[in-house]
């Protein structure tokens, strides 16, 4: 690995005259890419052979960072900040009320306010609500799947689980699973049209594909093509789609003026196996803050402007998109308000080799976990492999250092050995806690929008439910859950229904230390959670209306004891131990979307609700969980 902040055969290019014209932009963005997933970045599986010729052409950014999840990274990208800056901790689901802020600059907006003409191709993943989707934040036209082909729900008019495909504003399909089979195809058209369409004039496509994420769905002509399975299939018709981007700029003569980057909003979903990607060297996947989860394969194309053959380690992020893409279109950005990110095109351009920013800040949720400075990384806190899994050495605690120069896999504490830098890089890390929060919210953190009564964009049954799990659950019942072991999950399918429902947790629990998740069901934007802290027992509700609430009880019991948490249909929160009132508060009220996440019995396997380490399992014994929701759940 190159040292960090090096930029490699990279000979300087001549600087944009005041007077050139604009160049056309566009941001290829495929979805959970891991690191290791294409040629250009040592895979041996997949074969990339358009973007292994745009690396041979361009330049490979090999110190790159992402956000955790998508939606995070998606407000990255659009605003230049940090998603927890915006308000965009987590991951949106359909039919929420929240969604990226209208009063945010937005990169499309700045670029239109320079005469670009601007499209959004694919997931958009910001709030499928009118008010939040591209179209209102400076894209002239959008086609694609609002968010991740997972979040599919029952239509109540054909009984398929579909996922809906919009143009601008308007549902035009409804997408069954055959029907995303073909979505790779048609974005790319789309693509193709929109280039030729706006030859004349600088134009910006933000082409942020459905691609690579679960479920897989390439196209027929890629299908069972690959050594790598349905995967490695998708990952071709990826590069494929990209070699159509670049040829097309080719023919018509505009590869010479368009500046094109090609991305990933994560790291790869390790949990699903045969169908998730690969870090490559990387330890950790997407949803950690090991490098894994948020360095992305990311390479740069603009011939005789970017050295071809290049490659540079100096970090950058999706952060630096925004006011990057503002420097090169002759424009500068607002100064308002703050913006995290820097412009990066003096590295593109071979004028610098050094990082525009002193520190890059690893947020998961609302928690710092990490700060990067140079080669030397500093984790302030727990980390795991990723979502959904254990993972390959997966969890790790305490204050821990790692020269990513000598030690990219991050296996080597160096703490130790180096108390100086560790010191530096807690100084960082405080100056940004300050300003944005460790766990709750800083002062420098901006509202997200927000709109009345949102509604599903089209008629699904059970909203806020995916399509009906083998045996069907009604509010009102208590979810069997007895039988789950510390460890366990349920998928969003099978979880207890909690939207717009009062909520009981009951439970035995027997811990053997103070601090530990009972259950877990949420994440950033809504979900609930009960756990040990210092002893006591926490009750945390995020409706999804404000921050979260949280109730500490009285009590610090010893031994075995018994524990209800119940949020009321006004929003009154209790903690009952040994069924005495022990904590009681207010949330603003019930639930306002069911949680996309996983329920969790004795660890949080992604975003917390609140608070709280969820990657370390409970020690201890944890019986007879119940959930009741609805009229049978207690007052």
């Amino acid at each position: 690995m190159a040292a960090a902040g090096a930029a490699l055969a990279a000979a300087p290019q001549p600087a944009l005259p005041a007077n050139a014209a604009p160049p056309n932009i566009v941001l290829i963005l495929i979805d959970d890419m891991g690191y290791g997933d294409i040629g250009p970045f040592g895979s041996k599986k997949n074969r990339t052979p358009n973007l292994d010729r745009m690396a041979a052409e361009g330049m490979r950014l090999t110190s790159f960072y992402a956000a955790p999840v998508c939606s995070v990274s998606r407000a990255q990208v659009n605003t230049g900040c940090y998603g927890v800056r915006v308000s965009i901790p987590g991951v949106f689901g359909p039919g929420g009320a929240s969604g990226l802020n209208a009063q945010e600059h937005t990169t499309a907006e700045l670029l239109k306010e320079r005469g670009y003409r601007t499209i959004c191709i694919g997931k958009w993943h910001l709030g499928d609500q009118p008010e939040f989707l591209p179209t209102r934040h400076g894209f002239d036209h959008y086609f694609g799947i609002p968010y991740s082909n997972d979040m599919n729900r029952r239509s109540a008019e054909s009984g398929k689980s579909v996922v809906p495909l919009l143009r601008d504003e308007k549902v035009i399909e409804l997408l069954d699973g055959e029907g995303q089979d073909t979505i790779t195809e048609r974005y790319t058209d789309e693509a193709v049209k929109f280039i030729r369409e706006n030859r004349e004039r600088p134009f910006f496509l933000y082409f942020p594909h459905t691609a690579v994420h679960v479920p897989i769905h390439p196209g027929a002509k890629f299908k069972g093509q690959s050594a790598n399975g349905g995967y490695g299939d998708w990952v071709e018709e990826v590069d494929w789609s990209a070699g159509r981007v670049l040829d097309t700029l080719r023919e018509l003569g505009l590869d010479r003026r368009t500046l094109v980057i090609f991305s990933s909003d994560n790291g790869p979903w390790l949990s699903k196996g045969k169908d998730g990607g690969e870090a490559g060297p990387l330890r950790g996947g997407k949803g950690s803050t090991w490098e894994g989860g948020v360095r992305v394969p990311t390479i740069a194309w603009w011939p005789g402007k970017v050295a071809a053959g290049s490659a540079c380690d100096a970090v950058a992020g999706n952060i630096d998109f925004l006011p990057t893409f503002v420097s090169v279109a002759g424009g500068t950005v607002p100064a308002d308000r703050v913006i995290d990110g820097r412009d990066f095109s003096p590295l593109l351009f071979g004028a610098s080799k050094t990082s525009p920013r002193e520190a890059h800040y690893y947020y998961r949720g609302h928690k710092l976990e990490a700060v990067r400075s140079g080669a030397w990384k500093l984790a302030l806190s727990s980390q795991a492999a990723g979502m959904g899994s254990e993972g390959k050495g997966a969890n790790a605690s305490g204050l821990r250092l790692y020269n990513l120069d000598e030690d990219i896999g991050e296996q080597k504490d160096v703490a130790a050995q180096n108390p100086e830098v560790v010191k530096r890089l807690q100084g960082l890390a405080a100056k940004m806690i300050a300003d944005l929060g460790d766990g709750t919210p800083g002062p420098g953190v901006r509202p997200a929008g927000r709109v009345e009564n949102p509604k599903m964009l089209y008629a699904a049954d059970a909203p806020g439910k995916k399509a009906a799990p083998a045996k069907p659950r009604k509010a009102g019942k208590a979810a069997a859950l007895d039988t789950l072991k510390i460890g366990d999950t349920l998928g969003p399918e099978d979880a207890p229904v909690v939207l717009s429902q009062p909520i009981t947790i009951t439970c035995e629990v027997e811990p053997a230390e103070k601090s530990g998740v009972i259950v877990a069901h949420g994440g950033a934007s809504v979900g609930y959670a009960v756990y040990l802290q210092g002893g006591q027992a926490v009750f945390t509700v995020r409706t999804g209306k404000e921050n979260p609430v949280s109730i500490t009880a009285k009590e610090t019991p010893s031994g075995r004891f018994t524990l209800e948490a119940s949020l009321a249909k006004d929003g009154a929160m209790t903690l009952k131990i040994n069924g005495q009132p022990s904590a009681s508060g207010k949330a603003p009220g019930l639930l306002g979307r069911q949680p996309q996440e996983n329920f969790c019995v004795g660890h949080d396997d992604r975003i917390t609700v609140g608070n709280y380490d969820g990657q370390k399992k409970f020690s201890g014994a944890i019986r007879n969980l119940k959930v009741v929701t609805g009229g049978d759940a207690q007052p």
